[in-house]
């Protein structure tokens, strides 16, 4: 016989979403968020020469300015007040995770719980606005000597600076208001909405290309083929499991004894998520970056390193997968996958791994258990991430695309799908216990009635 909460499940549809009235609330109020977001790309910052960096971001489309344009919204190409976009906070907030692994002060502080989480934001915070700061200056004097400023000088890297930095912790209180208040998470929410902005009009020159004869029929249908089939990859890998059976034994609670259960302990294929990927391409972009905007201004050293270091080149490539695995196994062991902290956890609720010992054993077979997994994760990260690199530079495709955009998009995707899905569920289970209260209360008054006549 079916359960209320399987057949709750199984009725849980779009239809549901009509009679959820909080859930719209939600859905209505991040959607008007992100409409904020989209305007404020829009807004240019003061002083910049319109007509210049048009000229010069067309040239770059297809390099670093169309990564960075991408993953900003446009911002950064019509150079608007999010120019820096949300990268800033994410860079602050993996760095702070990554300390709060190593540095035992800050490892004590996330065992604190909300009080001890509150700090970390809060060191979030001003990690993010010490980051911005440095960008926007660097920024801001990389367009006066690329020529793209009408009025260089002192005024214009203040005025710059204040704009950008303003822009991005603006961004940051958006997003915290989208996860608090809306659905899903909403710094993901920004940067998926800020790479979607930018398909059509990438769609729009790939196809004015195949017309133009710069791209055959041929090399457009095998890009098509390859995204689909890049997407229905990375969803299946996002969602494949390798499972580890935990055993809980026989317990005695007063008189009564309760038979041992058992369970399974979800170890995902790749733990990491996107972090390696934006980790690997922040690191790759870093020389790039600075001498983007710079003209022929750069050095014989930054030459040559920008030579060798290049998108497409085959250093840039092994550089690329090396830092990929690299993060792969580093995030994973400190942040994402602590097999230490699993291990005690399961050891304080009684639970054991069949033919392992508690504690120091139960942490080796983890660990042992994630390495090998994360052979096959980190090697779907380096596929998905290095075949539009290697693709885009053979077949010379004037607009960029990457592996990482796909990998934030998907996971986002789904991450949010999950979210209103849950939010579904909670809906039909309080409308189940207040049918239930109702027929109780019904139930009684026939009752007392009954007992009256």
């Amino acid at each position: 016989m079916v359960s209320a909460a399987e057949q709750m499940a199984a009725n849980t549809s779009w239809a549901a979403l009509g009679k959820a009235t909080e859930l719209r609330h939600r859905i209505f109020y991040t959607l008007a968020l992100l409409v904020i977001y989209r305007l404020g790309t829009y807004i240019p910052v003061p002083g910049i020469d319109g007509g210049a960096l048009r000229e010069f971001m067309e040239g770059a489309a297809s390099g670093l300015g169309g990564i960075l344009t991408m993953f900003t919204g446009g911002a950064l190409g019509r150079m608007g007040i999010f120019a820096l976009g949300i990268m800033p906070y994410i860079s602050a907030s993996i760095i702070v995770q990554l300390l709060a692994a190593m540095v035992p002060s800050l490892e004590q502080l996330k065992k604190e719980g909300q009080q001890g989480q509150k700090k970390l934001n809060q060191y979030t915070r001003y990690g993010t606005v010490a980051l911005a700061t440095m960008q926007a200056y660097g920024l801001a004097v990389s367009l006066e000597a690329g020529d793209l400023v009408t009025d260089p000088g002192m005024f214009f890297r203040v005025s710059c600076l204040i704009t950008l930095v303003g822009g991005t912790m603006f961004l940051m209180w958006l997003g915290e208001q989208i996860t608090q208040r809306g659905v899903g998470n909403g710094i993901s929410l920004i940067i998926f909405v800020g790479i979607i902005a930018e398909v059509p009009a990438a769609l729009a020159q790939f196809f004015a290309s195949g017309r133009s004869g710069a791209i055959s029929p041929a090399v457009i249908v095998g890009v098509m083929v390859m995204v689909v089939a890049v997407i229905a990859f990375v969803v299946f890998m996002e969602r494949a499991l390798r499972k580890i059976h935990i055993q809980y034994p026989r317990r005695q609670v007063g008189m009564k004894v309760y038979d041992g259960g058992s369970s399974h302990l979800p170890i995902k294929v790749n733990p990491a998520g996107v972090i390696p990927a934006i980790f690997a391409s922040s690191l790759l972009l870093l020389p790039v970056t600075i001498s983007t905007f710079s003209g022929n201004q750069t050095g014989p050293l930054m030459s040559t390193i920008l030579a060798y270091f290049g998108p497409g080149q085959p250093l840039y490539l092994a550089f690329f997968l090396a830092m990929i695995v690299f993060f792969a196994y580093f995030y994973t062991h400190n942040v994402s996958f602590k097999s230490d902290d699993v291990a005690d956890n399961l050891k304080n609720q009684n639970g054991f791994v069949p033919g392992i010992r508690p504690g120091k054993r139960t942490a080796e077979y983890l660990e042992y258990v994630v390495n090998r997994v994360l052979v096959l994760g980190s090697a779907y990260l380096a596929a998905v991430c290095l075949l539009p690199e290697i693709l885009r530079s053979q077949l010379a495709i004037p607009f960029y695309f990457g592996g990482t955009s796909v990998l934030i998009v998907v996971s986002v995707t789904m991450d949010t799908i999950e979210q209103v899905h849950s939010h579904l569920q909670a809906h039909q289970y309080e409308s189940l216990i207040e049918k239930s209260r109702l027929r109780g209360k019904g139930k009684g008054r026939r009752r007392k009635g009954t007992a009256r006549r």
